[in-house]
């Protein structure tokens, strides 16, 4: 046995052991809040970025799951994803309404689906976002460094009031890694926050590397939450390993931090996010609620 809150089930050796550690669990499937479908012509140019990852990163990005989208969706199912999001953001004015009409018709068309949208700092962007949540959008993606603007743009006002009225969830990428930008970082959310606190925002990446700057808000707000993407794998752990006392931290943060993976545009296999989680140490219970109930109450599953 081991000391209580401890670690008793070790995470799975490969996708294929998922869905057997899923059951040792005790867990009806995994709540993974941070995936990613595109129109197709976009995700090749996704693909085209990572493969020149050594130029813009300093280190190759391979994309494990370069696969259609049919098959990409048969391996979530087969993970065990109860609902599957399609996050996509826009990086310039005029693409954002496009987006979300496709993320809405994949939606539709896709058993098991959420239905997403973003948003951009552009006239017109409180209509759309009304019209997505109208048409019920359930979650939402921001990505403050590929877009270059900061979450406080006024001309964001309009959209963030009626997602805080909404209560809908905003994936929102806004620490510095693994790239930084002029908007990204701890202090640009604040400010988002001050204006409307009651957002329900989950800080992807844990907002890694600002950590404990990102759980400060946490703590501070009961709206935001921490997704789990890339933390503590051996990829991420090159650039941006999580501190030691960062870690103390995170049994009291249980009931705010959510499965996330970036599939598909990850250069390992989905199991070794659960790997790197399992690792941590932190208790079954603990990969409990971030595998599955925290994710599942904020998007609504059963």
């Amino acid at each position: 046995m081991t000391a209580a809150g401890r670690l008793t089930t070790p995470g799975p050796d490969d996708d294929a052991g998922i869905p057997g550690y899923l059951r040792a669990l005790g867990l009806p499937g995994l709540a993974d809040i941070h995936v990613h479908f595109l129109p197709e012509a976009m995700l090749r140019k996704v693909w085209a970025y990572f493969d020149a990852a050594e130029e813009t990163y300093g280190r190759a990005w391979p994309i494990t799951y370069r696969l259609s989208e049919q098959e990409r969706l048969e391996r979530l199912r087969r993970f065990g994803l109860r609902a599957i999001p399609a996050l996509s953001y826009p990086h310039k004015p005029g693409m954002a309404e496009w987006l979300n009409a496709w993320s809405l018709d994949f939606a539709r068309r896709t058993p098991g689906a959420l239905r997403c949208a973003t948003l951009y700092p552009e006239p017109g962007a409180g209509e759309y976002v009304r019209r997505a949540l109208d048409d019920g959008a359930q979650l939402f993606k921001m990505h403050v460094q590929v877009g270059r603007f900061a979450p406080h743009d006024p001309l964001l006002d309009e959209a963030w009031t009626e997602l805080e009225n909404a209560g809908v969830p905003v994936v929102i990428h806004v620490g510095s890694a693994p790239l930084s930008g002029k908007f990204t970082g701890p202090d640009h959310l604040r400010r988002l926050l001050e204006k409307h606190p009651r957002l329900v925002l989950v800080v992807a990446h844990m907002g890694m590397p600002e950590y404990d700057a990102f759980a400060d808000l946490v703590e501070e707000h009961p709206g935001v939450h921490l997704d789990t993407t890339m933390v503590g794998t051996d990829f991420t752990n090159q650039f941006a390993p999580l501190p030691g006392s960062y870690l103390e931290r995170l049994p009291a943060l249980r009931s705010r931090i959510i499965l996330g993976s970036d599939f598909p545009n990850i250069p390992y296999p989905y199991a070794h996010q659960l790997q790197a989680l399992a690792r941590l140490d932190l208790g079954d219970d603990w990969m409990r609620a971030v595998l599955w109930d925290n994710g599942a109450r904020l998007l609504g599953l059963d």
